[in-house]
């Protein structure tokens, strides 16, 4: 093999090696979310443990209010690939002062902590913030079911409010996670009751199958 045939070799191993690296890059996804969300990350860890890494927002990102004001710092310092992000159970919640029940909840005497308006305003101003600060693939995940005795929500409350998350996003062209039909189901097998919008260990798992499975098409 002379210098030619050992340069123009050289250069398609270093070729094939440098892509090869990088298909092979472990993905960096960013999860952002209330503690539902919280509750189905590890069983989202656990499943892409030997192909990406899976991180979630320090703490529980509550409302669209804190995002706001928190979503630079959770995005600063790493180069996501894939940023999947909900709002809206702590947006749509009436909260009244005098409340005895836990975070003040009272959908009959309270105010909602933001409006469908100021909801999708200000989810408009995070995916804008987003945007500029990363080129990560952006996931939205709507909002999940909400029985009908939870002391602070209104059940049909949640349909209005996945509706204007949806449009923000259509305009954004970020594509979206609905997974509200499924939660219907999976809160009423596997819910911690009719008046919580939590679930159990097991809800939690059934509820990272469709989140699992958003991902996996999009990594």
């Amino acid at each position: 093999m002379n210098f030619k045939q050992k340069w123009f070799f050289t250069i398609l191993v270093l070729g094939f090696l440098t892509v090869t690296a990088f298909c092979n890059k472990t993905k960096k996804v960013l999860i952002i979310g209330d503690s539902i969300s919280i509750g189905y990350t590890p069983f989202v860890k656990e499943y892409f443990l030997n192909n990406a890494i899976i991180y979630h927002n320090e703490g529980n990102a509550q409302h669209t209010g804190t995002g706001l004001l928190k979503i630079e710092d959770w995005l600063k310092d790493k180069d996501w690939d894939i940023i999947q992000f909900n709002w809206g159970l702590w947006d749509l919640c009436y909260r009244h002062p005098d409340s005895k029940e836990y975070g003040n909840r009272d959908k009959i005497n309270g105010k909602p902590e933001f409006t469908v308006e100021q909801y999708a305003s200000n989810l408009n101003a995070i995916v804008s913030i987003i945007k500029k600060t990363s080129n990560a693939k952006l996931i939205f995940v709507t909002t999940t079911y909400v029985p009908k005795n939870e002391p602070g929500r209104h059940k049909n409350d949640v349909s209005k409010y996945n509706e204007a998350a949806k449009l923000i996003m259509k305009k954004h062209n970020v594509i979206v996670n609905d997974v509200y039909e499924q939660s219907v189901d999976i809160h009423s097998k596997h819910g911690k009751g009719d008046n919580d919008v939590h679930y159990t260990t097991k809800g939690y798992k059934k509820l990272s199958e469709p989140i699992i499975k958003f991902l996996e098409s999009n990594i």
